[in-house]
This record gives structure tokens, C-alpha cells and sequence, in this order.
């Protein structure tokens, strides 16, 4: 998602029977600990399994003891930079809008949180023809928009049609990349068809240039939500989307507050993931991780039924809330598969040598502590998460010796470089954590050698700035978790040269013929273990170039109010489950 995809805020997380651990966080008498928090390192493995035709079948199954009726609210920093699924590619836009859109293929959550792929708008998962070349997809009857119009195959063949606009810059382009003819296919709206996405009776068939036996995985990411093609308002759809799932949008006042009232045309019985408890949900922004914790722990009024999309635990309130073991029984614990770290425009810093000074001087430990510990996050040294496929453990520039970087070291490579007093420009988000952050790395690089200048960028549309290929910038704050389980979904959105671009997310920029070919080739292999092997030996690959500076992986620590009930990850959405929720009587 970034996260998922693009999933810098919230990302692909993993939970018990599916892919890693997670906790909901509670405490008998007596107190509580912080030391029971699971660990990155040792979790296991990411895998989510595909369901079958019965699996994809609603109503989705009831939830012990959950009551229908209420609110639920959300205090959250900000709003979102985009609604249209097509330029979604940041989880906390994919987390919020799982109410509201659907997909061909999506992720359904058990009771015990184990998540399978499965077919949502579809009938199923889909069938693989020609080695995986050729997809199949059959529409579930039924499915009606929010004006009660029938949700039809012209719908559907528009939905991946409209990807190829030239307004289209944010979203995920594996469907782009992947359909034949996409490559000069200009998008629908001057009446022309792709010849690739064929519809016939209920049916949809998409041919691909190349066999992807994930692509069932692929369209679950929220970037292929459903489009109605009347209601395509093009770039106005942005902040206004149509809806199909069971909630629909009431008021969007933006920068401050969305709201979602019950589609009443929404049929459970055509959707085997979402349940509709709560009736309406009531999101504001503004609302720093500090002040939201603070109100959690208050729990008082509209708070008792408020849960995050976003905001975590404040490293402020960390130690307080994890060894309270009354706060910590209003705490959903969860490993994630993102890794945080911070891209090196390599158009900007070619020179190797000075890549590697800055990952050397890079004050890990000091970071670890201003974001609360090792309660939230895990240092990193590689790009792949510990939880994901493909990983392998190697630490190129001693942070596990030194985690508060090596500043002797990087200056004697700058030295080396000619490049002592090395400007450069680092992007951040204006929240109070990053400032002291940024802070922290601005005084490590200095004291390594290094002219440091600072730059806030505003939240809401951060990633839309350092997507821009000609952003100023030297170093961004970014991260990634795998959109789907391998390590094809990391490594060629963000290190393929291919995909450089205006709103892509290569955003170091990195432009390797070694990487690319690499990806390539990594990218043909059907055998997952050797697969695997090839993931991890390019992220070696990628760390030796220093085109990026692993930060952390993270451990997610979410508090709620009393009176909400059945607060769980949905791994597949990378997100608080909100799909899953009741407000309490």
C-alpha cells in the first residue's frame, strides 16, 4: 500500500493464521507490561491464501454479539489526498474507503483473523487461463450503485478502461503494464475500447502480455475498486465517488470531516466480506497523535466509540498505555510487513559514495526512541520486511554495531568523494513526532559532514509532492509494504526503472540496468522459493547502490474507546477492520 501498496501510513500487516502476529493488547490485574509486544524479527512469514466460490458467497459471516445501530467516529491527523480508487495508492485512502468501494476480488477476515482472497464483486477469485495470461471473471448478480442502479459489465470494462487517462498519475500500473495494447491505449472517453478487456454476458475476460498468476491478487488492492461509467465525473470524481458497498458518502468537508451514512440498495447477501453494524461513521481531521491518544485514554462522550484509521499510540503515551493494563485492554497490537524508510533522489546525489555516508551516519537508535521504542518499531537494515516473502537478513552499513550511526566513518567517505559539506534538501511531514525526528537526522548528517536543510511538506498531499520526478528534494520520508505477498509488489513500484514518473512510486528515482534487469528476471521465475531467493539477493543488490536508507519496520500499537466492539486487523486492507466494527450499547 503503500503501505499495501503504497502503504506508508498504515501498511500491509499480517495477523495469527494468515501471516504474522497480532495481539489485542490486554492485561489481567495488576498491571500491565510493554515487554509482551511481538517482535518484527521471528513473526512468521506473510501468505494469504485464495478462497473458493463458497468462500466469495455472502452475507459475510455475523459477528459474535455485534449490535447494529450508532456511530463510530475517528480522530485522525488528515484527510485524504485522493477518493477516486484509480489514484488511491496510500493505505490510509485504501483503509477508509473499504465501506464504500468494491472490487472484482477483495480480502474476507475469519474469526480467528486468518484473511483469504476472494471474490467480492466476482463470483469467485477468477480462473487462470493460457499459463496465467488470460484472466476470467464472472460479475455477481445483484450488485446495485447508491442511486440503485444496476452495477453492470459496461461499469466494470470502464473501471480498468478509465486507468489509462492522463488524469490518472497516483494509483497503482500493474493493470496498465500488464494488459496488451495498454501501452498506447488512451483511455475511454473519446468512445474507444481496449481490445484486451472483453465482456461478455456477465463475464470478463482480461488478456495479459505476460502470465501473472497473482493477478487475482492484484485486483484486490483498492486502485481497481469499482467505477460507474454515468457517474464518471473524471477528475471531479476525486472528491466525490459513487458507491457500491454498504455505506455511501453524506458530507465530505475537506480538511475537516467526511461522513458516512447506510446504502440502502447495498445487498448483504452479494458480499461475503463486509458486515454494516454501526450506522454511520463520522471521520475528523486534524488531530494530532497526541491529542487523539490523549481523548482515547479520556474516553469520554462521542470518544467511547471513536477507533483510528490512522493514528497510533503517541510515543508520548506509549510506556503510559502499554503498562496500564486497563488502557492496554483498548489497544489492537499488530506486526506489520511495511518497512519506513527514506529514498535518495539518485538524479540528484549520483555520486555512490555519498549515498553510503548517509546511511552510515543515519542515527537509528535515536529515531527509535523519539517514535516511542522498541514497543513500535524495529530497526531495519534491509528493504523487505522480516515478514515478508523473500527476505533475507544482512546489514551493509553496521547499524546492528552502531545503531546510532557511524558519523567517522560517513565523513571519511565524504571525504573520499570530494563532497565534504554536501547540501542536502530533506522532505518530511509537518506532524510534532516528525519535527523531532527531523531534527535528529539533521544533527547526525552534520556532524557526519554533511549541509543539511529541513523542509515540511504538508500531509495531505505529501505523496503527490515527492511523486513529482523534478520534487527539489535530496531525501523523503516514505515506505512500502508489499501490495500483494511477494516480492514482485515492492521491488518493481519502487526500484524498477520503468517505473519512473510523474506520480509513480520510484521515488528514489533509481534508474539501474543491473536493478532492472534483475527484476526482470526475478519477475519470470514461477518457482517461489527461487523466487524468493532472487527478492532478497536484488534487495542486496539495491542496498550496495545506497539508493535508500532503511529506517524501521513497524509494530502497530492502535487504542479505541470503550464502547466499540470487535476492533481487528484486516491484514489483506492493511487497516482496523472497519467493516468488522459495532458500536456498543
Amino acid at each position: 500500500m503503500s503501505f499495501s501498496r503504497r502503504n506508508f501510513l498504515i501498511a500491509t500487516g499480517v495477523v495469527a493464521a494468515s501471516s504474522s502476529v497480532l495481539t489485542a493488547c490486554g492485561g489481567g490485574g495488576g498491571g500491565g507490561s510493554a515487554s509482551d509486544t511481538p517482535k518484527v524479527t521471528g513473526s512468521k512469514t506473510m501468505e494469504i491464501p485464495v478462497g473458493t466460490k463458497a468462500d466469495s458467497t455472502g452475507p459475510a459471516p455475523e459477528v459474535k454479539g455485534a449490535v447494529k445501530g450508532g456511530t463510530i467516529y475517528s480522530l485522525e491527523q488528515f484527510d485524504m489526498d485522493h477518493l477516486d480508487p484509480a489514484q488511491i495508492y496510500v493505505s490510509t485512502e485504501a483503509a477508509i474507503t473499504v465501506p464504500i468501494m468494491r472490487g472484482l476480488t477483495g480480502y474476507k477476515i475469519d474469526d480467528k483473523g486468518g484473511v483469504t482472497l476472494v471474490g467480492d464483486a466476482a463470483t469467485d477469485p477468477g480462473t487462470a487461463k493460457d499459463g496465467g495470461k488470460t484472466w476470467v471473471f464472472t460479475l455477481k448478480d445483484g450488485l446495485k450503485w447508491e442511486d440503485g442502479s444496476d452495477v453492470t459489465m459496461d461499469d466494470v470494462r470502464h473501471t480498468f478502461e478509465r486507468l489509462f487517462a492522463s488524469f490518472i498519475t497516483e494509483g497503482p500500473r500493474y493493470v496498465q503494464q500488464w494488459l496488451v495494447g495498454g501501452d498506447k491505449y488512451k483511455g475511454p472517453y473519446e468512445g474507444k475500447h481496449l481490445d484486451s478487456i472483453e465482456i461478455d454476458g456477465k463475464t470478463i475476460t482480461f488478456r495479459l502480455s505476460e502470465a501473472r498468476g497473482d493477478f487475482n491478487y492484484t485486483l484486490a488492492m483498492r486502485g481497481y475498486s469499482l467505477v460507474p461509467e454515468k457517474h464518471d465525473t473524471k477528475e471531479k470524481y476525486d472528491k466525490q465517488p459513487f458507491s457500491c458497498g454498504p455505506y455511501r458518502i453524506e458530507s465530505r468537508s475537506v480538511g475537516k470531516s467526511m461522513t458516512y451514512v447506510r446504502n440502502e440498495h447495498w445487498d448483504p447477501a452479494t458480499d461475503p466480506i463486509r458486515n454494516a453494524y454501526p450506522d454511520k461513521f463520522a471521520f475528523s481531521y486534524g488531530f494530532q497523535p497526541l491529542a487523539a491518544t490523549d481523548r482515547y485514554i479520556a474516553d469520554k462522550g462521542n470518544d467511547q466509540y471513536a477507533v483510528p484509521i490512522f493514528n497510533e499510540v503517541a510515543a508520548e503515551r506509549v510506556a503510559q498505555v502499554l503498562t496500564d493494563a486497563e488502557l492496554k485492554k483498548r489497544v489492537l497490537t499488530a506486526v506489520d510487513t511495511v518497512t519506513y524508510y527514506w529514498p535518495i533522489n539518485t538524479t540528484r546525489i549520483t555520486d555512490v559514495k555519498v549515498r553510503q555516508a548517509i546511511n552510515w551516519a543515519w542515527p537509528h537508535q535515536q529515531l527509535q526512541t523519539i517514535r516511542g521504542g522498541a514497543s513500535t518499531t524495529e530497526i531495519a537494515t534491509t528493504i523487505l520486511s522480516p515478514v515478508t516473502p523473500g527476505y533475507e537478513k544482512f546489514d551493509l552499513y553496521g547499524t546492528t554495531k552502531k545503531p546510532g550511526g557511524d558519523p567517522a566513518k560517513a565523513k571519511a567517505l565524504l571525504k573520499e568523494a570530494g563532497k565534504l559539506g554536501q547540501k542536502l534538501v530533506i522532505a518530511y511531514q509537518q506532524s510534532d513526532n516528525s519535527v523531532k525526528q527531523a531534527v535528529a537526522i539533521k544533527n547526525a548528517l552534520e556532524e557526519a559532514g554533511f549541509t543539511v536543510v529541513n523542509k515540511q511538506v504538508d500531509k495531505s498531499t505529501f505523496y503527490t509532492q515527492i511523486g513529482d520526478t523534478d520534487n527539489g528534494f535530496d531525501l523523503f520520508a516514505a515506505g512500502w509494504s508489499p501490495d500483494w505477498p511477494n516480492g514482485y509488489s515492492v521491488f518493481y513500484p519502487c526500484w524498477s526503472g520503468k517505473n519512473i514518473g510523474k506520480g509513480r512510486s520510484n521515488y528514489a528515482q533509481l534508474d539501474d540496468t543491473g536493478v532492472n534487469k534483475a527484476i526482470d528476471a526475478a519477475s519470470a521465475i514461477t518457482d517461489p522459493e527461487k523466487a524468493n531467493k532472487a527478492w532478497g539477493a536484488i534487495d542486496r543488490q539495491i542496498m550496495e547502490l545506497a539508493a535508500v536508507v532503511p529506517d524501521y519496520h513497524s509494530i502497530r500499537n492502535w487504542m479505541y474507546g470503550s464502547k466499540v466492539g470487535n476492533v481487528v486487523y484486516d491484514a489483506g486492507n492493511t487497516c482496523v477492520a472497519l467493516c468488522k466494527l459495532y458500536a456498543k450499547k
